[in-house]
């Protein structure tokens, strides 16, 4: 069954307009926690030189990917993978960029540092791992409406919530990453390009 998601509607564009900007010409591109799979559709209409790689750790969600490829897919956008950012090794050597949207925020602090290993492990120098969110950033004030969306994610489960971009951003300078650029986007969301340096 075909999943849909709200917002992929109002955010898909400015997503697609950023990615436009950071994503390497060609190569293949690897989509963690790619959800009902309409993002990753999407982005392999609007970049047909990409190959796109979705993946979801649940099988529903990898169902609805597979719904929507057969529905609607273009050739560049394969079989979605099954890969929890937990376990390793991912069943992907290599990406030229990993893409995760809306991921950090409602998973476990765990989750982040393995989604930054694995890309460690499949990017090589210079690949781009970029997210999307809402972030806390430091020196910026927090929309009232992304720390209510905060305190109701804590109240799910104490160990999701909104993360902090220099906490992220210093997990990954661990791992051989570096903070290269990031943009405001509609709705109180967050962009962040980091590389692997």
């Amino acid at each position: 069954m075909k999943l849909r998601s709200p917002s992929v509607a109002r955010n898909t564009g400015p997503i697609g307009d950023v990615l436009a900007e950071w994503l390497p010409a060609s190569g293949l591109v690897l989509e963690i926690a790619s959800g009902s799979g309409e993002h990753a559709l999407a982005f392999a209409k609007r970049f047909p030189r990409l190959e796109w790689q979705p993946s979801d750790p649940d099988a529903q969600a990898r169902a609805s990917i597979a719904e929507w490829r057969k529905a609607e897919g273009a050739a560049n956008l394969f079989e979605p993978l099954a890969i929890d950012v937990c376990n390793s090794p991912w069943p992907v050597e290599r990406a030229d960029a990993v893409v995760s949207i809306n991921m950090a925020h409602i998973s476990r602090w765990e989750a982040s540092l393995g989604l930054i290993d694995g890309a460690a492990r499949v990017l090589a120098t210079g690949g781009a791992l970029i997210l999307y969110g809402p972030w806390v950033v430091e020196g910026i004030e927090t929309a009232p409406s992304n720390l209510a969306f905060d305190a109701d994610l804590k109240a799910r489960d104490p160990r999701w919530g909104l993360r902090q971009v220099a906490d992220f951003a210093d997990a990954a300078s661990e791992n051989g990453f570096a903070l290269d650029d990031q943009r405001a986007m509609p709705a109180n969301n967050r962009m962040l390009l980091f590389r692997r340096t």
